[in-house]
Protein backbone atom coordinates (compact mmCIF):
# COMPACT_ATOMS: atom_id res chain seq x y z
CA UNK A 1 0.00 0.00 0.00
CA UNK A 2 1.21 3.50 -0.65
CA UNK A 3 1.26 6.65 1.78
CA UNK A 4 1.35 9.17 -0.68
CA UNK A 5 -0.53 9.54 -4.09
CA UNK A 6 2.13 11.80 -5.46
CA UNK A 7 5.48 10.40 -5.14
CA UNK A 8 8.50 12.79 -5.67
CA UNK A 9 12.22 12.81 -5.54
CA UNK A 10 15.14 15.63 -6.93
CA UNK A 11 18.76 16.65 -6.39
CA UNK A 12 18.81 20.32 -5.18
CA UNK A 13 21.79 22.64 -5.98
CA UNK A 14 21.18 25.89 -4.05
CA UNK A 15 22.93 27.95 -7.07
CA UNK A 16 24.06 30.91 -4.35
CA UNK A 17 26.79 27.73 -3.42
CA UNK A 18 28.18 27.81 -7.15
CA UNK A 19 31.72 29.11 -6.47
CA UNK A 20 32.48 28.49 -10.33
CA UNK A 21 30.69 28.55 -13.52
CA UNK A 22 33.40 26.50 -15.57
CA UNK A 23 33.34 22.34 -16.46
CA UNK A 24 36.25 20.90 -16.73
CA UNK A 25 38.28 20.15 -19.62
CA UNK A 26 37.64 16.29 -19.45
CA UNK A 27 34.09 16.63 -18.56
CA UNK A 28 31.63 14.47 -20.45
CA UNK A 29 29.16 16.72 -23.23
CA UNK A 30 26.69 15.64 -21.29
CA UNK A 31 27.92 17.60 -18.04
CA UNK A 32 29.08 20.19 -19.75
CA UNK A 33 25.07 21.09 -20.85
CA UNK A 34 24.50 20.71 -17.53
CA UNK A 35 26.96 23.13 -16.40
CA UNK A 36 25.57 25.17 -19.54
CA UNK A 37 22.00 24.81 -17.94
CA UNK A 38 23.22 25.80 -14.54
CA UNK A 39 24.18 28.82 -16.10
CA UNK A 40 21.08 29.89 -17.61
CA UNK A 41 19.45 29.42 -15.05
CA UNK A 42 21.79 31.87 -13.09
CA UNK A 43 21.37 34.48 -15.77
CA UNK A 44 17.61 34.40 -15.74
CA UNK A 45 16.88 34.13 -12.05
CA UNK A 46 20.14 34.86 -10.24
CA UNK A 47 21.76 32.64 -7.79
CA UNK A 48 20.28 34.26 -4.58
CA UNK A 49 17.45 32.31 -3.10
CA UNK A 50 17.40 30.32 -6.33
CA UNK A 51 17.69 26.55 -6.70
CA UNK A 52 18.56 24.04 -9.23
CA UNK A 53 16.83 20.95 -9.23
CA UNK A 54 17.75 17.75 -11.24
CA UNK A 55 17.84 14.41 -11.56
CA UNK A 56 13.53 15.15 -10.29
CA UNK A 57 11.25 12.67 -10.47
CA UNK A 58 7.51 12.71 -10.16
CA UNK A 59 5.70 9.33 -10.10
CA UNK A 60 1.45 9.25 -10.12
CA UNK A 61 0.14 6.33 -9.36
CA UNK A 62 -3.24 5.74 -10.93
CA UNK A 63 -3.68 2.59 -9.28
CA UNK A 64 -2.97 0.80 -5.84
CA UNK A 65 -0.86 -1.74 -8.76
CA UNK A 66 2.89 0.06 -9.72
CA UNK A 67 2.59 -2.57 -12.99
CA UNK A 68 -0.73 -0.81 -13.56
CA UNK A 69 -1.54 2.41 -13.49
CA UNK A 70 1.86 4.37 -12.36
CA UNK A 71 2.87 7.44 -14.78
CA UNK A 72 6.16 8.87 -14.09
CA UNK A 73 8.05 12.38 -15.19
CA UNK A 74 11.22 13.44 -14.79
CA UNK A 75 11.96 17.30 -14.54
CA UNK A 76 14.56 19.96 -13.87
CA UNK A 77 14.50 23.44 -13.51
CA UNK A 78 15.09 26.26 -11.04
CA UNK A 79 12.67 27.02 -8.24
CA UNK A 80 13.06 30.71 -6.41
CA UNK A 81 12.62 31.43 -2.94
CA UNK A 82 11.23 34.24 -0.84
CA UNK A 83 13.43 36.68 0.94
CA UNK A 84 14.05 34.51 3.62
CA UNK A 85 13.99 30.87 2.09
CA UNK A 86 10.44 29.66 3.63
CA UNK A 87 8.44 29.27 0.84
CA UNK A 88 8.57 28.69 -3.31
CA UNK A 89 7.54 31.80 -4.93
CA UNK A 90 8.06 29.86 -8.21
CA UNK A 91 9.21 27.41 -10.38
CA UNK A 92 10.49 27.44 -14.30
CA UNK A 93 10.81 23.50 -15.22
CA UNK A 94 11.26 21.17 -17.61
CA UNK A 95 8.93 18.07 -17.18
CA UNK A 96 8.88 15.21 -19.70
CA UNK A 97 7.27 11.88 -19.69
CA UNK A 98 9.82 9.09 -18.76
CA UNK A 99 7.71 6.16 -18.33
CA UNK A 100 4.20 4.55 -17.79
CA UNK A 101 2.19 1.63 -16.85
CA UNK A 102 -1.07 3.01 -18.07
CA UNK A 103 -2.45 1.40 -21.27
CA UNK A 104 -5.05 4.07 -20.60
CA UNK A 105 -3.01 7.00 -20.64
CA UNK A 106 -4.16 9.82 -23.79
CA UNK A 107 -1.80 13.17 -24.52
CA UNK A 108 -4.28 15.28 -22.46
CA UNK A 109 -3.85 13.25 -19.88
CA UNK A 110 -0.02 13.39 -20.17
CA UNK A 111 -0.88 17.22 -20.26
CA UNK A 112 -2.74 17.11 -16.91
CA UNK A 113 -0.34 15.54 -14.84
CA UNK A 114 2.77 17.34 -16.29
CA UNK A 115 1.18 20.57 -15.28
CA UNK A 116 0.14 18.65 -11.89
CA UNK A 117 4.02 17.80 -11.71
CA UNK A 118 4.74 21.19 -11.41
CA UNK A 119 2.38 22.34 -8.77
CA UNK A 120 3.56 19.25 -6.50
CA UNK A 121 7.09 19.89 -6.99
CA UNK A 122 6.52 23.26 -5.35
CA UNK A 123 4.57 21.52 -2.39
CA UNK A 124 6.91 19.03 -2.13
CA UNK A 125 10.12 21.92 -2.01
CA UNK A 126 8.07 23.55 0.23
CA UNK A 127 8.55 20.14 2.73
CA UNK A 128 12.02 20.34 1.85
CA UNK A 129 12.71 23.57 3.24
CA UNK A 130 10.81 22.75 6.61
CA UNK A 131 12.46 19.78 6.77
CA UNK A 132 15.96 21.62 7.02
CA UNK A 133 17.36 19.92 4.28
CA UNK A 134 18.05 22.79 2.44
CA UNK A 135 20.25 23.78 5.30
CA UNK A 136 22.24 20.49 5.49
CA UNK A 137 22.71 21.02 1.84
CA UNK A 138 24.32 24.08 2.21
CA UNK A 139 26.12 22.98 4.69
CA UNK A 140 27.72 20.27 3.47
CA UNK A 141 28.73 22.01 -0.15
CA UNK A 142 30.30 24.65 2.44
CA UNK A 143 32.16 22.40 4.26
CA UNK A 144 33.19 20.63 0.56
CA UNK A 145 34.31 23.64 -0.85
CA UNK A 146 36.64 24.32 2.64
CA UNK A 147 38.17 21.14 2.24
CA UNK A 148 38.51 21.49 -1.57
CA UNK A 149 40.07 25.84 -0.71
CA UNK A 150 42.08 23.75 2.01
CA UNK A 151 43.81 21.54 -0.23
CA UNK A 152 44.10 23.88 -3.47
CA UNK A 153 41.81 22.07 -5.27
CA UNK A 154 38.78 22.42 -7.19
CA UNK A 155 36.17 19.83 -6.68
CA UNK A 156 33.67 20.89 -9.30
CA UNK A 157 30.24 22.37 -9.21
CA UNK A 158 28.52 18.66 -9.25
CA UNK A 159 28.60 17.79 -5.77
Amino acid sequence: MFGRWVEIEFDCLPLRSVPRMDAPIDASPRYQQFVQRIKAAMAKHGSHNTYYLHRGKCRYYLTNDPQIGMVEFAFEGSVMTGEKDLKTKALELSVELSGETCAWLTEPMVELLAQSAERAVMVEFDRYIEAGDLQKTEERIKAIQEQSDAEGGFLGMYL
